[in-house]
């Protein structure tokens, strides 16, 4: 780098000045203010023209570092409260591997056998709180599968829709040596269900719908709860924004579900909620958040091949899936189906009323025997 003199090193090297009156000549150079040593920029090997002090990092730099270290310490954290939930709310079940996917079950109860299939964002306790599985199997083999991602079932990337789902379980139920089963499907399991029935006809030997999505619709939630689902952004949310944002609003959407009831008081003592929050669960829900529509107009098409005995109960005044849009007109659809509409409850049915649920299983199971002698 090239240094400017200054008019004290001009003096110090030999002044060529001339004298005056008082022996020194006024010499411009000589007598103006000191001029400090100032680098010249200059281009360096690559032509390059510097801006500064050598090392000077960038202004951005800082802040990305911060927000980077602020991640990692949010994926930290919520890895830690994921095994905290693991520790407080173990496997209740045993494990089954099948086509690679470890599945968590619980087989309960002697008779014939029963398969309950549950909702979006839940697992098999939705079933065992709410009394339903100790209700039906004194009369039941009952059989409830941790749909894959939820619960301590594994999920491995693929696209699952519905018909995925109920490849799974007719193998699952295979290998558990179930022949033929009714089936209650809840929320999104309904489609799962349905799907079941449609793609294994001789498994399935009776249909019961409860609060179910059966045609497509334009849903905030869809949109709402779907990012978590994105490849790699949706990766970072779910293990960094994510489980804190779904804690924060996890207790206005339980009240959702239940309205106009309220809330029961065992659910919110004994339904494990904070494995609901886990990264892996949370990718699960947001799948099936995005899948939700485009299985309906999958599967629509095909309600009117549903030859076996069907039952379709809801609430009344389900607040999360329009019981004139979606219950009533698939009963419209499928004349032979049994409908059954509670006054003054809302979506969780088999909380609220699990008796009415179980007797419209009792009822299903029993048209289905009557068919079967003949």
């Amino acid at each position: 780098m090239r240094i400017v003199e200054t008019a004290a090193d001009l003096n110090s090297s030999g002044r060529h000045g001339h004298e005056g009156g008082d022996g020194v000549m006024p010499d411009p150079v000589r007598d103006r203010a000191p001029v400090a040593y100032r680098p010249v920029r200059e281009p360096d090997d690559a032509g390059r023209w510097s801006t500064g002090a050598a090392g000077t990092a960038p202004r951005w730099l800082a802040p990305a570092l911060a927000s980077a270290a602020a991640l990692a310490a949010a994926a930290l954290y919520n890895r830690w409260q994921a095994r905290e939930a693991e520790r407080r709310y173990p496997p209740i079940g045993r494990f089954l591997e099948v086509d690679g996917v470890r599945l968590h079950y619980i087989d309960r109860g002697r008779g014939s056998p029963l398969v309950l299939i549950h909702g979006n964002g839940t697992m098999i306790q939705d079933f065992t709180v709410s009394g339903l599985v100790d209700r039906l199997a004194d009369r039941y083999r009952v059989i409830v599968i941790d749909r894959p991602g939820y619960g301590y079932s594994a999920r491995p990337r693929r696209l699952w829709t519905p018909r995925a789902h109920a490849r799974l379980f007719r193998s699952a139920l295979a290998r558990l040596g179930v022949e033929q089963a009714v089936v209650y499907g809840h929320s999104w399991g309904t489609l799962v269900a349905v799907a079941l029935a449609l793609e294994s006809p001789d498994l399935v030997r009776g249909l019961v719908l409860g609060s179910g999505y059966y045609y497509p619709t334009l849903r905030a939630d869809t949109f709402l709860l779907s990012p978590p689902a994105i490849p790699l952004i949706g990766d970072v949310m779910r293990y960094t924004v994510s489980p804190p944002v779904a804690r924060a609003i996890l207790p206005g959407m339980i009240k959702r579900v239940f309205q106009p009831a309220s809330v029961p008081e065992r659910f919110e003592r004994e339904f494990p909620k904070a494995l609901m929050l886990r990264p892996g669960q949370l990718r699960a829900a947001a799948e099936d958040a995005a899948l939700m529509t485009p299985s309906a107009m999958d599967l629509e098409r095909h309600y009117a091949e549903l030859r076996v005995p069907l039952a379709i109960i809801t609430g009344a005044d389900d607040q999360i899936a329009d019981v004139g849009r979606q219950s009533a007109r698939l009963h419209r659809e499928l004349p032979h189906s049994e409908f059954i509409a509670l006054p003054g409850l809302g979506h969780m049915i088999h909380h609220l009323a699990p008796g009415a649920v179980a007797d419209a299983i009792d009822r299903t199971a029993q048209r289905s025997a009557r068919m079967g002698a003949f």
